[in-house]
C-alpha cells in the first residue's frame, strides 16, 4: 500500500530511537470518512465503532463525517464522551454491568443495544431511581441466515450459536415486556443485528435486507412501527490486497433500493476497521537480517505486542521498505539474500511475525519498514506488557490549521 507523502516524509525524518511509532494521516482519514458519508443515502446514519481505534485525535477527526459513536464498555463510554463531548453515543456489547448501565444513563447515552431479557430489567431498574425520561432501546437479535452465507467471513458474530444478542423468539418476548410496565421507562425504536465482519458490498446489502425484512415482519406481528434498524458494521478490509477496498458506492446504492421498500425507516451502520484502517501505519527499523535454514529473517524493533493483528488473523501485514543509505558500523551490513523475507519482532516466540516470506527488492539492517492498514485493531488490541519492551510513539499528522 502506497504511503501518503505526509507519512513517508515524517517516518524518514524520525531518529532510530523514535521507532517503532504509529503514524496517522488525519487528512487522509477525513477525506475517506467524507467519501463514505457521501456514498450513503440520507436515511442512513453513520456511527463509528470506537473499539476499532479509540485514539482521541482519530475520534475528533471523524466528528465532521459521522453521526455518532458506538461504544461497548463503561471505559469506552467515558473515554469517547471526553474526546467528543457533543457526540451521540450508542452503547452496545454483551455483559454490561450494573455500574456501567448506571454510568451510561448518567452520561445520556442516545441508543441502547439490549442483549437480552435480563439487560432490559437491569436498565429499567436503574431508570427507576432517576428522573430521566424513557430511553431508546434497540433489541440486538442473532438472526439465522441462509446456509453458507457467512461461511467465508473473517469473523462471524451471528447466524450461528454465539454469546451476542438474543434469539428471534427471545426478541418477541422482549417486545411483550416492553408493551407492559417496562415500556414506561424503555422506548423500543427497532432492531440491531451485527452478524459478521469481512463482508463485501453485495454481501453486506444481502445481510441488510435480511435484517430489515425480518424486523418489518416482527413489527407487523406485534402491530408496531419500528423507526430504526441497525445493521452493524463489518465492511471488508483486505490485508492481502489493500487496493481492493470496500465498494461504498455500490453499498449505498443497494441501501437506497432497500429503503425504497421501507418508507420512513432509518438505517444505521457502525463500521470501525473500514473507516480507520487505511489512515494508520506502524513504522519501525530493521535491527538485524539473519539467514536460517535457507530463509531470510528481518528482525525489527517492536513486534506483535504492538501490532497483534497479523498474528491473530493469520495474515501477512502489507509493508513498504524505506531504504536508509547510512551504515556507520565497521562490520558488513546484514541484508536479505534470497529476495524474500520473513519480518519478525523482538518477542521470544515464533508467533511474533508480521509477514512471512514476502518478496523484497532489498532489505538491510537500519532500513525502515512501514506496515500499512495499522489504523484499526492494532495498538489498542495488542498485549503491550509481554517482555516489557518500550511502547511505540504516536504521531498524528495533519496539514490543517488548528
Amino acid at each position: 500500500m502506497t504511503l501518503t507523502p505526509l507519512v513517508r516524509d515524517h517516518v524518514a525524518a524520525l531518529a532510530p530511537d523514535a521507532l517503532p511509532a504509529y503514524v496517522y494521516d488525519l487528512d487522509a482519514l477525513r477525506r475517506h470518512a467524507a467519501a463514505v458519508r457521501a456514498a450513503l443515502p440520507a436515511r442512513v446514519e453513520l456511527y463509528y465503532a470506537a473499539k476499532a481505534n479509540p485514539e482521541p485525535a482519530v475520534l475528533a477527526a471523524l466528528r465532521g463525517s459521522v453521526d455518532g459513536y458506538e461504544v461497548s464498555s463503561g471505559g469506552e463510554l467515558a473515554h469517547v464522551r471526553r474526546a467528543v463531548p457533543d457526540a451521540p453515543l450508542a452503547f452496545g456489547g454483551p455483559g454490561k454491568t450494573p455500574a456501567e448501565i448506571a454510568e451510561a444513563v448518567a452520561l445520556g447515552v442516545h441508543r441502547w443495544h439490549v442483549e437480552g431479557v435480563q439487560e432490559l430489567h437491569r436498565l429499567a431498574e436503574v431508570l427507576a431511581t432517576t428522573p430521566q425520561a424513557p430511553v431508546d432501546v434497540m433489541l440486538r437479535v442473532n438472526l439465522p441466515v441462509a446456509s453458507g452465507q457467512l461461511d467465508s467471513v473473517a469473523l462471524a458474530m451471528g447466524g450461528r450459536p454465539t454469546p451476542f444478542g438474543m434469539d428471534p423468539d427471545t426478541a418477541g418476548e422482549c417486545v411483550g415486556l416492553l408493551a407492559g410496565p417496562l415500556g414506561r421507562r424503555l422506548r423500543l425504536r427497532g432492531i440491531h443485528a451485527h452478524l459478521a465482519s469481512g463482508l463485501d458490498a453485495d454481501a453486506q446489502v444481502a445481510v441488510a435486507e435480511r435484517i430489515t425484512d425480518w424486523s418489518a415482519e416482527l413489527a407487523d406481528r406485534h402491530a408496531l412501527t419500528f423507526d430504526e434498524v441497525n445493521i452493524g458494521g463489518g465492511m471488508a478490509v483486505d490485508y492481502a490486497d489493500p487496493a481492493a477496498r470496500f465498494d461504498w458506492t455500490a453499498f449505498g446504492t443497494g441501501l437506497e433500493k432497500l429503503l425504497d421498500r421501507h418508507p420512513g425507516l432509518t438505517l444505521r451502520i457502525e463500521p470501525g476497521r473500514a473507516l480507520t484502517a487505511y489512515c494508520g501505519w506502524y513504522a519501525t527499523e530493521v535491527l538485524d537480517v539473519k539467514q536460517s535454514h535457507g530463509e531470510d529473517f528481518a528482525v525489527v524493533r517492536g513486534g506483535t505486542h504492538h501490532l497483534r493483528t497479523p498474528a491473530t488473523r493469520g495474515h501477512d501485514q502489507p509493508f513498504t521498505v524505506l531504504p536508509v543509505a547510512e551504515w556507520p558500523h565497521p562490520w558488513s551490513r546484514p541484508a536479505v539474500t534470497t529476495g524474500r523475507a520473513t519480518v519478525a519482532g523482538q518477542l521470544c516466540t515464533p508467533k511474533d511475525v508480521f509477514a512471512h516470506r514476502q518478496p523484497v527488492e532489498a532489505l538491510r539492517a537500519a532500513d525502515r519498514v512501514v506496515f500499512a492498514l495499522a489504523g484499526a485493531y492494532a495498538w489498542n488490541i495488542s498485549h503491550h506488557e509481554f517482555l516489557m519492551h518500550p511502547r511505540p510513539g504516536f504521531h498524528f499528522l495533519t496539514t490543517e490549521t488548528p
